[in-house]
């Protein structure tokens, strides 16, 4: 590496957010930019540690370990340090199409597989990441690239989140004709409407869009395949079809008083905002289009990342009280000798989200080890109250970890606004049961990972559609390999990577 004992010179150091005071009050991206100084420092910490874990991309217990789409992160760390960075541009390039994106929101399990992290805080890996993608499109080293040659073959994308975006990106560099089937006004998928805007600036998921347009892929909007676009005619029209439609369908909450008023699904209430946003009519006082969170009581029942969006779009709205219940214990600290590295480390952390809500309620929002037992409401039928009791996880007759209630924790606690973000159970079923698509016992779509065929023949998927609920990083990883397996199919060979 350029810097042999960076690792031990410089300590770990990160550009600080916007503060809370003066975020909360607008809808723009909370993090700031460091200096090139700054990021030299940090590139010169990444350790000559000759395994380096970071880019594994393997599951380790359910979890990710190392970048799923095996960024070359020393290589480029070690370029940045050297002030190389249209040189650090390419390498990231190289297996990343949108580092932008997952320099933005992905989690950083590379960080958590850190060599350095064994005993002293991870390479900034995300935050570089991020600098060096920004650069290059601000420097105009990003513009559109056109393949040498068409094929002649015609591909169909059913779905524009990452996975779709990324197989489009890479079967057009190969030189298929692409297509986008987009069932909202605007691209992104979940790029676009589930993340919101201050983490992930639409203007920066438009950019993209634009880019890929300009290099001849063409997307189709206000298109629901399956019911505005026949399945045949898509069958028909196109040598290859590529299923990345997500996981959709969210997972209940089956407790008494759920069909009240002002109960919600977190994406209910996050794309709303954000069309609203998006079409200049968010007005949280005079809602019209949207679920506004001002004045109210909110309870936020889940945790991950969708529950800290729904914590931080609250507070934006500017609610009465914001909590979020988390049926979990709260995590340790540090590492537990069960969790060793280079696993994910599940320790305790503050996101943007609950950051806020410290510094306006002076406290974490979250109650841990909590269950909801019911909704109460008013004689109109809206919900004002929700009835809980704390519960301590022991082990069942087979030695698994299951809630107990305790006996004397029940709380009442005020709400005029519930959220649910308690995951997803999988894919919308409209269009995979027009085309027979078979499912697994998750009602996934059933395609084997590394071949990603449907067992229709010509027919692919990649993504949350098929492996469930997932990072923003794995759909991508998802996308560039079922793209891979399309291209073979067409053409009986792929050189793409």
């Amino acid at each position: 590496m350029g810097k042999p004992t960076g690792f031990i010179e410089y300590q770990r150091e990160l550009p600080s957010d916007r503060p809370p005071a003066e975020r909360i009050h607008d809808w723009n991206e909370f993090h700031q930019p460091f200096s090139e100084e700054k990021l030299k420092t940090q590139g010169a910490r990444c350790m000559d540690c000759g395994i380096p874990f970071c880019h594994t991309g393997t599951l380790l217990n359910g979890m990710a370990a190392g970048c799923p789409i095996n960024n070359l992160i020393p290589e480029w760390n070690d370029l940045v340090y050297r002030g190389l960075w249209q040189q650090a541009l390419a390498r990231l390039l190289k297996t990343n199409n949108f580092p932008e994106f997952t320099g933005r929101v992905c989690p950083a399990p590379c960080e958590g597989s850190c060599t350095l992290g064994m005993n002293n805080p991870a390479v900034t890996i995300k935050n570089i990441e991020c600098s060096i993608i920004d650069k290059g499109f601000e420097e105009g080293w990003i513009r559109p690239t056109l393949p040498d040659k068409r094929t002649g073959k015609k591909v169909a994308i059913v779905g524009s989140g990452p996975a779709g975006l990324a197989a489009a990106d890479q079967l057009n560099r190969a030189g298929h004709q692409v297509t986008v089937f987009e069932r909202q006004g605007r691209i992104g998928g979940l790029l676009m409407y589930g993340i919101p805007n201050m983490k992930l600036d639409k203007q920066v998921v438009q950019r993209r869009i634009d880019l890929m347009a300009a290099e001849g892929i063409k997307f189709i909007t206000h298109t629901e395949v399956g019911k505005d676009f026949p399945v045949n005619k898509l069958l028909h029209d196109f040598d290859a079809t590529l299923l990345c439609g997500g996981a959709t369908k969210p997972r209940d909450l089956n407790v008494e008083g759920r069909d009240l008023k002002g109960v919600h699904f977190a994406m209910q209430f996050l794309k709303a905002n954000t069309k609203s946003l998006l079409n200049g009519t968010l007005d949280v006082e005079n809602p019209l289009s949207f679920i506004s969170a001002h004045g109210k009581d909110v309870i936020v029942i889940g945790g991950g990342d969708t529950g800290t969006d729904c914590v931080g779009t609250s507070i934006r709205h500017g609610c009465k009280s914001i909590r979020q219940f988390e049926i979990l214990s709260r995590p340790p600290d540090t590492r537990q000798p069960d969790n060793p590295w280079p696993e994910w480390p599940k320790v305790y952390k503050m996101d943007y989200g609950q950051e806020e809500a410290a510094f306006i309620h002076g406290n974490d929002p979250r109650q841990y080890a909590i269950l909801t037992k019911k909704l109460v409401g008013d004689e109109q039928g809206q919900v004002k109250e929700i009835h809980t009791v704390q519960v301590e996880w022991v082990k069942d007759e087979k030695g698994r970890l299951a809630p107990r209630e305790i006996p004397g924790s029940e709380k009442v606690w005020p709400a005029q606004l519930v959220l649910i973000c308690m995951g997803f159970l999988g894919p919308d079923d409209l269009l995979l049961n027009q085309m027979n698509i078979e499912r697994d016992e998750r009602s996934n779509v059933r395609a084997e990972y590394g071949k990603f065929g449907t067992n229709i023949p010509g027919v692919f998927s990649a993504g949350d559609m098929r492996r469930g609920q997932s990072l923003v990083v794995w759909a991508i990883n998802e996308g560039r390999a079922a793209a891979r397996e399309a291209d073979r199919y067409l053409m009986g060979e792929t050189e793409l990577p």
